[in-house]
């Protein structure tokens, strides 16, 4: 019933498999990639026509996580998966950008790439196989695809590079690496490492392309097994006079335009010679299909142009050198009530970066096939309409604005202090006001600043710039911070971000299958000047953390308890917990180790509910005075809170020296007062006492009153067996010679003795506290 062709190698410790002709078999080209037991579907579909007037590829990538490929439901209110998350969105960019260049020019059929996530082990990270599952299925669909290409993951560990690590062991390397490729060059490069030279990120690239280089030979295989027929694409009419009459016509035009420094200006020009085009073409003798070419045609001339200009004379756009850094200004500091911020300007490009710092309720929570995990470190990256002079739309974060805010957040994790240094949640927000070319650098560098100045204590600051190529055959030049238009004009985007001490975060994306080691090697260490020149121009701006944090951040202390106290800190259903967080005004939170951070933008806030919780976890001490609150009176006395979650007895003969006839007479439910520890007996019982301890200063008052006599030696002399035999012996039964229950005994205190001077003495003494 099925046709199915299969193919697979070992690799990287596991068993790689490419399967096709049982699933999906109406797509154009489908493939179930499993690694390990991670499964992904992919499924190409492309559509046979072009709408008329289309002169762009429309390209669409979606790759979707099922939550039951975990074996897992998903959270929230609809048990089904939605919109995209944001993992999901950087995943369809990893497999979009390195098979989009590799389509022929002027190939505009619509295609859609379909990746599902079937099944996930927990080990296997599933976007590289999903990269591969693409890749496949475009190779076998027919379409023009110039691949395959694959995928691999590399880890750094103990000076080791490691193949396809698991998700625990990239999280504990120094290196992140995602790399793709053809079987003869490096398409695209994504990477988080841990402040790591250029010769190590260099040599990781390279070990991901000799591996990616048996990918891309099994996908072969399985093509040559399955794939269909190929499609037939048009050939292009010869152009070359229609391109000669254009550049004749605007050709003096676009390279005066190239030649003017101001954005601006520049834009004026080149629509202005656009026009000319435009126009040309507009009168009924050119058909639709003839303008089409025709602008086409414009921008190939403008791309020359500037190509020419600037592998013949190194001349640029804007007049600098190949290896120049356009002028920076940076401000921290800039808006006020903002817990840090800056306004980063670099050349045309400019960003205000803001900090704001929050406690643990604020962090971001993420529900994905791993389970609900939580992040304290956030980074979002808006790119208005206006920042490039246009109309467009304003709302939810495009595919482009997660994929520049996660660079940058790459860029920015490796020096964040640790949770235990640190305890807030941090969000740095960037909204690009200006740009022409390399905004998300500008999210680094501004971003950095904001955090120092809202007094995060970073390791070191970290600086960021977008280098570019033009390659022409074997002639090359390497671009520093790339304006837009070299950004959209070159073969190369290639972002480096890092400290003095090394790379933090490697982007690359290429437009043609030729760049080299060689090419490589020279943007990375171009890029390392650059980025020294950037962190000297942003030290004069502020070079280290501040010291303290801004007046309108929330302080946060940490206290570490025994975990068996826990339960008393919460208290039952969470009452003791809720009472100090009503009380005091703080916030506080307890993990499972007995960690707990209490913060407030009050000190005072902060101090009131740790002495609470220090109350409820220390043990009271012998001779140490507290400050306490009545919270109950007895005929005896009074019983007292203290160290937040213990009571205490203070007996009415302890309240003051002079003899107290009712405890009401000297204190009241609710009153503050200052107490001192007189015994803890074996059953942890507190006795306390008020009358040694100043209840205005708490200082400890000397004791004046006599010492208490040993029974036996205070007035009365011995007072003997009162009970008598065991049997009631004289006592007449349970009257005896008592007369009744009185009997003989006459007056009942006559053989005890005066009262002493303490409030009723030890007959008022109630049974748990008495020996």
């Amino acid at each position: 019933m099925f046709d199915t062709k299969t193919v697979s190698m070992e690799w990287g410790g596991k068993t790689l498999t490419l399967e096709t002709g049982r699933i999906a078999r109406q797509a154009d080209g489908a493939v179930l990639a499993t690694y390990g037991e991670t499964v992904v579907l992919c499924a190409v579909t492309a559509a046979k026509s072009v709408k008329e007037g289309q002169d762009f590829f429309p390209l669409t990538v979606h790759y979707q996580e099922k939550f039951s490929a975990a074996g897992r439901i998903p959270g929230g209110f609809f048990k089904r998966e939605r919109g995209a998350t944001e993992k999901e969105t950087l995943t369809s960019r990893l497999i979009d950008r390195p098979v989009r260049p590799l389509f022929p020019e002027g190939f505009y059929n619509e295609i859609n790439v379909i990746a599902q996530v079937m099944s996930f082990d927990g080990e296997t990270e599933p976007d590289i196989v999903a990269m591969i599952a693409a890749s496949a299925a475009l190779t076998i669909s027919g379409v023009p695809f110039m691949g395959p290409i694959g995928a691999a993951r590399v880890g750094y560990v103990d000076g080791e590079y490691t193949l396809n690590p698991k998700q625990s062991e990239a999280a504990d390397g120094a290196l992140d690496l995602i790399v793709a490729a053809t079987g003869d060059a490096v398409m695209m490069v994504e990477s988080e490492a841990k402040e790591l030279s250029e010769e190590i990120m260099l040599g990781g690239v390279m070990f991901a392309h000799d591996e990616i280089k048996k990918v891309v030979n099994l996908i072969v295989d399985l093509a040559e097994q399955a794939a269909k027929e190929p499609w037939q694409v048009n050939q292009a009419d010869d152009q070359t006079e229609m391109k000669a009459a254009i550049k004749a016509m605007i050709g003096d035009d676009i390279a005066a335009a190239y030649k003017t420094t101001s954005k601006s200006d520049r834009s004026d020009m080149l629509n202005a010679a656009r026009d000319k085009v435009k126009a040309h073409y507009a009168s009924d003798q050119f058909d639709g299909q003839t303008r089409m070419v025709a602008n086409k045609l414009t921008k190939k001339i403008e791309a020359d142009i500037v190509r020419g200009a600037i592998l013949k004379d190194g001349q640029r756009i804007d007049g600098r050198k190949t290896d120049q850094v356009r002028p920076i200004e940076a401000i921290v500091g800039f808006l006020p009530r903002a817990h840090g911020s800056s306004l980063f300007t670099r050349g045309e490009t400019q960003a205000i970066c803001t900090t704001t710092l929050g406690t643990k309720d604020a962090e971001q929570m993420i529900d994905g096939l791993e389970g609900l995990s939580y992040s304290n470190f956030m980074l979002h990256y808006n790119f208005p309409p206006y920042s490039v002079g246009e109309v467009g739309r304003f709302g939810a974060p495009s595919r482009r604005d997660i994929g520049h805010g996660k660079l940058a957040w790459r860029a920015l994790r490796a020096v964040l202090p640790s949770k235990e240094d640190f305890p807030y949640t941090i969000r740095v927000l960037s909204d690009i006001t200006e740009s022409n070319g390399s905004s998300s650098m500008a999210t680094i560098c501004g971003g950095c600043l904001s955090m120092m100045d809202a007094g995060v204590p970073i390791t070191r600051p970290v600086s960021g710039i977008a280098m570019g190529l033009i390659l022409e055959g074997s002639e090359f030049t390497v671009l520093s911070d790339i304006l837009g238009d070299e950004d959209h004009l070159g073969d190369m985007d290639f972002k480096v971000a890092g400290t003095e001490a090394g790379i933090t975060s490697l982007q690359m994306d290429i437009k043609v299958a030729g760049i080299t080691r060689e090419i490589m090697a020279q943007a990375l260490e171009q890029a390392k000047a650059g980025r020294a020149h950037i962190l000297g121009e942003m030290t004069k701006a502020l070079g280290s953390a501040r010291t303290e944090l801004s007046a309108h951040a929330p302080r946060i202390e940490t206290m570490q308890i025994d975990k068996s106290k826990i339960r008393d800190v919460i208290g039952t259903g969470g009452k003791v917990i809720r009472e100090i967080v009503a009380e005091t005004g703080a916030k506080v939170d307890i993990d499972d180790e007995g960690l707990i951070k209490i913060s407030s933008s009050d000190l005072s806030q902060i101090e009131a509910a740790r002495k609470w919780i220090s109350g409820i976890v220390e043990e009271a001490e012998v001779g140490k005075i507290y400050d306490g609150k009545v919270v109950n009176i007895v005929d005896f006395g009074a019983f007292v809170n203290f160290m937040g979650g213990k009571d205490g007895l203070v007996h009415v003969s302890e309240m003051k020296n002079e003899r107290v006839e009712k405890p009401t007479d000297v204190v009241s439910e609710g009153q503050a007062v200052k107490v001192k520890v007189l015994e803890i007996d074996n059953r942890g019982k507190v006795r306390l006492s008020m009358r040694v301890v100043d209840q205005e200063t708490g200082e400890e008052l000397e004791d004046t009153r006599p010492p208490r006599e040993p029974r036996g030696d205070r007035p009365g002399g011995d007072r003997g067996d009162r009970r008598g035999p065991r049997g009631g012996g004289d006592r007449g039964g349970r009257g005896g010679d008592r007369g009744g229950r009185g009997g003989d005994r006459g007056p009942r205190r006559d053989d005890r003795g005066p009262r002493e001077d303490c409030g009723g003495g030890e007959s008022h003494i109630p049974d748990f506290l008495k020996d």
